[in-house]
């Protein structure tokens, strides 16, 4: 996916959205790139002198990269919403600084009735930077269940 196609399956946008390509997803798997700049926002007021991406950033960057295996789930119908409703064993182990590049790799591992849980881990050149499992739930485009 691109970051065009991307656009139409997330609501988000600048600057909350934390990604800029899939580079692949199936019914189980998933990876994702996020190209960290010195633009960003964030880095402004995040550590001046000493730019880092902030841990809640790097959480929700893997949970919208996330996204690309839940789609592909069942009772996903399109227009409908994921949201995060959980956080499990988030470990942040190196900072991610401006000129990083972010890949986001993860797996599908349960899912059942519109509830699933995700382990992603964030690397920069093969080196794990954070980690976490993700629960997440499908809802429709009005709220209600799917």
């Amino acid at each position: 996916m691109d970051i065009c196609q991307i656009l139409k399956l997330l609501p988000h946008r600048y600057p909350f959205l934390l990604i800029d390509r899939v580079l692949e997803a199936d019914g189980k798997r998933f990876r994702a790139l996020k190209n960290v700049t010195f633009n960003e926002p964030y880095f402004q007021g995040h550590f001046p002198g000493y730019p880092i991406m902030p841990g809640v950033l790097l959480i929700e960057a893997m949970a919208q990269a996330a996204v690309a295996v839940v789609i592909q789930q069942p009772e996903y119908k399109p227009g409908g919403l994921v949201f995060l409703v959980g956080v499990e064993e988030a470990r942040f182990k190196k900072p991610v600084v401006p000129g990083d590049t972010l890949f986001l790799e993860g797996e599908l591992l349960a899912y059942r009735r519109g509830l699933g849980k995700v382990r992603v881990e964030a690397r920069v050149e093969n080196e794990l930077r954070a980690e976490a499992t993700l629960t997440f739930m499908l809802r429709s485009a009005t709220g209600g269940a799917l």
